[in-house]
């Protein structure tokens, strides 16, 4: 009897090692759709293989991978003249709301050729749009994310279709680098005063 006590015994604990797994498996949240990959209309003019591509930028730190997009050279330059291709290259798990260069467009040439030169004011705007953090599609909803520069910004929308602070449409999100979610905007962002 006692052995058929410690053979039932043994094996509701076995069974109780195997099934909890299985349960806990169960009660995770489930990834959203969207976090799997990169969504977004302009998506499409991503190359589909090199070092421009989604699978192509996964491989290099995202300053490096910007450098790879043709639709983020205005940026690129603009990091390059912050100094900031080091610490962007070197962080670990941030966020970057990567500007286009038609977004860099929308700017009055005046205004952008003054940010440009004044390397303290492009570093603060720069910096507004990196979160030290990395941000999943299932968090863009209701966001607020802390920025490197200290101040907030604001992420809303569904279904993936989303806007950064109210005014800027993410075109292409949840790009991969080496070190960083990207999410690709047609607006510049603009610190707080």
């Amino acid at each position: 009897m006692t052995t058929h006590r410690t053979i039932r015994t043994a094996a509701a604990l076995a069974g109780a090692a195997v099934a909890l797994p299985v349960s806990i498996g169960l009660l995770a949240p489930a990834a959203h759709a969207t976090d799997s990959g990169p969504f977004g209309p302009a998506c499409a003019s991503l190359p589909k293989e090199g070092a421009g591509s989604a699978a192509g930028m996964a491989k290099d730190p995202v300053a490096t991978a910007a450098s790879h997009n043709p639709a983020l050279s205005t940026l690129v330059t603009a990091v390059k003249k912050a100094g900031l291709v080091d610490t962007l290259n070197n962080a670990k798990d941030i966020t970057v709301f990567a500007p286009t260069n038609d977004a860099f467009k929308k700017i009055p040439k005046a205004d952008l050729a003054k940010v440009l030169s004044n390397k303290a004011m492009l570093t603060k705007i720069l910096t507004y749009h990196v979160v030290g953090q990395p941000i999943a599609p299932s968090e863009l909803p209701n966001g607020s994310f802390k920025t490197l520069e200290g101040s907030k910004l604001t992420t809303d929308g569904s279904a993936k279709s989303y806007e950064v602070n109210d005014t800027a449409k993410i075109v292409c999100g949840n790009v991969k680098t080496a070190n960083a979610t990207v999410y690709i905007i047609d607006t510049v962002l603009m610190p707080p005063k």
